[in-house]
């Protein structure tokens, strides 16, 4: 997995409420495995007409947002269904970083296991975020992990709160496989433990 350290990029405003993961990455997109190819997808029923053209309105397909690294969102984002696909959707987007006042449980755990860095703020701050992200192309942010800051186009910086356990994670690169393969050297003693002990348990 991908470090996360310090993130600059331009955010993008979607300031809705309770966004769900099927709005994020709808079901028809659901029968790959593979965490790659489905940023063309994400949030594709808004992105794209019946037809498969784009929605210019959309937020994403205006030319300022097309590279957006951050997203800044309303309350209750990625509530629903607990696909996982949701977050591999807006990783190959490119989005590495949401900020909104609240998440659904399941889809926030899955973003650190993706490399993505959600953060809770509260509304009013979020809501400044908002404002600075309406700017297009100069909404540049930086998000600083290991200061845990979120600078925004003008400078001023809004601190935020995470679990020690989820940054270290974050700032080394760690997801759930990763996190097991730096014991791995106790993990061979074990087993070679174990074939001496208990030689019938070999396959």
């Amino acid at each position: 997995m991908e470090k996360f350290t310090v993130l600059s990029g331009v955010a993008a405003p979607l300031p809705m409420i309770n966004i769900d993961t099927d709005m994020i990455i709808p079901k028809q997109f659901l029968k790959t495995i593979k965490r790659t190819g489905l940023g063309k997808h994400l949030f594709d029923e808004m992105r794209y007409t019946t037809d498969g053209g784009e929605v210019a309105d959309f937020v994403l397909n205006k030319p300022a947002y097309r590279q957006a690294k951050i997203l800044v969102a309303g309350d209750n984002f990625g509530c629903g269904s607990s696909r996982e696909h949701a977050p591999w959707a807006l990783a190959d987007f490119g989005i590495r970083c949401i900020i909104a006042p609240s998440f659904a449980d399941i889809f926030y755990n899955n973003c650190f296991k993706n490399g993505i860095l959600p953060i809770k703020l509260p509304k009013e701050q979020v809501d400044l975020l908002l404002d600075d992200a309406s700017r297009g192309s100069n909404a540049v942010v930086t998000v600083d992990l290991e200061n845990q800051t979120i600078t925004g186009p003008d400078g001023g910086s809004i601190p935020f709160e995470l679990d020690p356990f989820r940054k270290h994670c974050l700032l080394n690169g760690l997801d759930d496989i990763g996190l097991t393969l730096q014991e791995v050297s106790r993990i061979d003693s074990f087993e070679a433990k174990r074939r001496t002990e208990q030689p019938w348990l070999a396959v």
